[in-house]
């Protein structure tokens, strides 16, 4: 029995492992990294609407991290680069080949996901070698070959002597490994990462992280991978595709999204934030007919949400122009204390970090500045 006939016997042939299966049983594989690129992709689920005419440019060699919280269309639009699904409308491109219509046995992507898709009943050395053994006879390596690849995979990600063992004979983390190998074995043009790390617990979540940028580094691979971790998207990504209700609201590296966000979602969903509602007039900016000493830079006049980011704004004396609220929280976190205030007649929440050590009040009232800020117009 033949090794592809055997995995289809004792697994379930998903479509989601037929992504595995399928850059290995091509006639012709181009192992080459090559930019990606997205034009206006539509998708819809019935009368679901998925995606809104989504554009995105990934370059060779680059590491992409989709964010977005749930139903943002992250995954559905990693699954339309896989070929795991297919547009209602716009194209996908490998290089300068319009792939949008071939089917996932055409395309040669290395695919990761969270649930690792291991084969249960194959050592780690065959779960790795899986791929090259299933090609076809003309392409397929000596078995020299095949070795010689499988014992420098496992030693890039780490599990050198680990081969003989089984999937259930490894932690969390060991075989999300594998399944990094896995996808590396065929030397994929684009590798894809479906949530790698969410199935993991923090510590080793973090630890999975640099060694997921130091691989990337090694190896070159043009990466796009999704993740609902802003922090993980932040720290691993050359940039970060912020995502909401099936459209991109912004592309950027970590410093351009968390320093400059482009619409109140992004300041909102990337770090933390506080939002008050404010008025601008003839230049300045009030809360509660309160006049903030914050200049409105050229806004126009109307309603607007003021945002800051906690460790953005300090405490302030009794001077003019300062936000006024009252404590009702505090809560420890490292090295600084938030303090959580509720602020005029509606009692507005908003937050602010102080030093661990500082002397503020538990409760009563303290005046903030805000250092940073951002305004956005606001509807009426």
């Amino acid at each position: 029995m033949t090794a592809l006939a055997q995995f289809r016997r004792d697994t379930d042939y998903t479509q989601a492992n037929l992504a595995l299966v399928a850059p290995f049983v091509e006639e012709s594989l181009r192992v080459k990294t090559m930019n990606v690129t997205v034009e206006n992709l539509v998708k819809a689920f019935g009368a679901t609407p998925a995606l809104h005419g989504v554009s995105l440019d990934i370059a060779s060699g680059e590491l992409i991290a989709l964010v977005g919280p749930s139903g943002s269309g992250k995954t559905t639009l990693l699954r339309l680069i896989a070929g795991l699904d297919f547009p209602n409308s716009g194209r996908v491109l490998f290089g300068n080949d319009d792939a949008s219509s071939k089917t996932v046995q055409e395309r040669n992507v290395g695919f990761v996901f969270q649930n690792y898709a291991l084969f249960r009943h194959m050592s780690v050395f065959e779960n790795v070698a899986f791929g090259l053994r299933v090609r076809p006879s003309a392409t397929r390596p000596s078995e020299a070959s095949i070795r010689e690849r499988v014992m420098s995979l496992l030693d890039l990600v780490q599990l050198n002597g680990l081969e003989k063992r089984f999937p259930g004979q490894l932690s969390g983390g060991q075989r999300q490994r594998v399944a990094f190998a896995r996808a590396l074995a065929i030397e994929p043009g684009v590798l894809l990462l479906d949530e790698p790390f969410g199935a993991l617990d923090a510590k080793v979540r973090k630890e999975l992280r640099r060694w997921l940028r130091e691989i990337h580094d090694r190896t070159g691979h043009t990466t796009v991978f999704v993740t609902h971790d802003q922090e993980e998207a932040l720290e691993l990504a050359d940039r970060v595709v912020v995502m909401s209700q099936g459209r991109i609201e912004q592309v950027g590296t970590a410093d351009d999204i968390f320093d400059n966000p482009a619409t109140p979602f992004v300041f909102d969903f990337i770090g933390d934030s506080s939002a008050l509602p404010v008025v601008i007039d003839k230049g300045g900016v009030s809360l509660d007919d309160r006049t903030l000493a914050i200049d409105a830079n050229g806004h126009p006049d109307g309603p607007a949400t003021l945002f800051f980011r906690p460790s953005h704004a300090r405490l302030a004396g009794q001077e003019s122009g300062t936000i006024v609220g009252t404590v009702i929280g505090a809560r420890r976190h490292g090295d600084i204390r938030r303090l959580e205030l509720e602020v005029g007649a509606a009692r507005h929440r908003c937050e602010i970090d102080v030093p661990a050590d500082a002397d503020v009040p538990k409760t009563g009232r303290v005046a903030v500045k805000p250092a940073k800020w951002r305004l956005f117009p606001r509807a009426p």
